[in-house]
This record gives structure tokens, sequence and C-alpha cells, in this order.
């Protein structure tokens, strides 16, 4: 489905009901892929803006705590527009892979791809289109929280992942800081579907999604252990700008 079509959708992918919990909705996998597709060409412009630009160095922050060789294999799993499978790229000489499920991504991503080679695939997080054992380094970057069994998903990153090999997740999360969290709120659920709606002209509701995905997730103490539970060790957690987001790892 293009941009186009799934902007026209007869109905926005995510209604006020179905915000409610939008991780206990039935078909979630179908209408995150429908709002990713409704929302692709505007995606770095709004990540931008909106971020103040620290998304990038939240992407800085997951390659160093990946301790990234020069001959890793790396999968960038939900790798959008492929941001932070290009910066893996630019740290190792081995193969590096960018998967995602959202297809009208992948074009925008082999667009900004100058010289680094990496395989854009089109696949599932749950499913991955890679051998066992194959690869050094698994990451997903603010994509976890979107699909629809992310304890699948982290079982299947420890599948295609070699013995060694490090699990890093960047994703969003609910500031503890009481001032923190409640300027957090602000912005996210009031402030920012606003003006991310305005710039991207999105219909699919995608960004009033975002703040309620990040509510109804899993808080830190729940990521580290779904990946602890999928037989990952040495889990650990830091978190980025006053607790906005947090980047976890785990050893294979």
């Amino acid at each position: 489905m293009s941009g186009a079509e799934a902007t026209e959708l007869a109905e926005p992918a995510w209604s006020k009901e179905r915000l409610n919990d939008p991780h206990a909705v039935a078909d979630k996998r179908r209408r995150v892929q429908d709002m990713f597709a409704a929302i692709a060409r505007s995606y770095d412009l709004n990540n931008r803006i909106h971020s103040f630009g620290r998304d990038q160095a939240w992407r800085d922050a997951a390659v160093a705590m990946a301790a990234v060789r020069r001959s890793d294999a790396v999968a960038d799993v939900a790798c959008g527009t492929g941001d932070l499978a290009l910066k893996f790229a630019a740290a190792t000489d081995g193969p590096v892979v960018g998967v995602d499920f959202t297809l009208p991504m992948l074009p925008l991503a082999a667009t900004k791809d100058r010289g680094h080679g990496v395989a854009w695939v089109n696949g599932d997080a749950q499913a991955l289109p890679l051998a066992d054992a194959s690869v050094d380094v698994v990451s997903i970057a603010f994509g976890l929280r979107n699909v629809a069994d992310p304890a699948a998903a982290v079982a299947e990153f420890h599948r295609v992942l070699r013995p060694g090999g490090r699990l890093v997740v960047l994703e969003f999360t609910v500031p503890r800081n009481p001032l923190a969290r409640w300027g957090s709120r602000f912005y996210t659920d009031w402030l920012m579907p606003r003006t991310a709606t305005l710039i991207s002209g999105d219909r699919s509701g995608a960004y009033r999604y975002l703040p309620r995905s990040v509510a109804t997730f899993l808080d830190r103490a729940g990521v580290e252990r779904v990946m602890r539970e999928a037989g990952f060790d040495g889990v650990r957690s830091r978190s980025l700008t006053m607790g906005v987001a947090a980047c976890y790892v785990g050893v294979r």
C-alpha cells in the first residue's frame, strides 16, 4: 500500500476507541503497517523536529552500547528510513541488513545509502528472513512496541544472533522524574500530535498512536524481563534525555 493510498483509508488506522490500549487491538499489525505507510515521506522531518535532533544522538548511543566490531554482521529490524542501519554500516565492514515490514519505508532508506551497500529487506520482526546464528548484532529502534507480539520478536532476535551476539533496543519510555514526566506528557500528548499531524498531513492517527503506545507499553523493567526470558544475559539499560528514551542491551 502506498503512502497516498494509506492516507485515503476509509477510516483512520487509530481511532479514539482503539487508542485506549493500542497493544490489545486484534489487528494491530495491519494498522501499524498502514500508519507507517501513510507517514513515510514526512517521517524523517517529524523525527528531527519533534526530538529536537536528539533521535540521532540516541542512535549513536545504540551503536556505542552494541560494542560493534569492524567485522560484525548487523541486522537492524524495523529499520524505517534507515538511519540506525546506516550508522552501523559506518561502524563495521561486515554486512548490514535493514528489515522493515512497511514497504514504502525501504526506498526512502535506499536513497540515503551512499556507498554503504546495506541490504534493504521487506520482512517481519517476528519472522526474520535470516538464518539461525547468522549475525553479531540485532538492533531495533523505536519499533519493539509496534510489534504485535514483542516477546515473540525478542525470541526471534535471539534465534538469528550468534553466541556472544548483542541485542540493542532503543525505545521511548515514561520518565520517572515527576517534572520530566509532566513535561513529556504535555509535549507528547497535546503539542506534538498537533504539530506533527500538521506537517505530515496525516489522517491515520499516527501521532495520537505514538504517545498512547508508549504510555501503555512495557516499562524498563518489563523490557528487560522480556529480554531475559528470551535467553539474553547481562541485560542492562541506560536512560536517555531525562528518561524520554532508553537503550537496552543483552548478550546471547
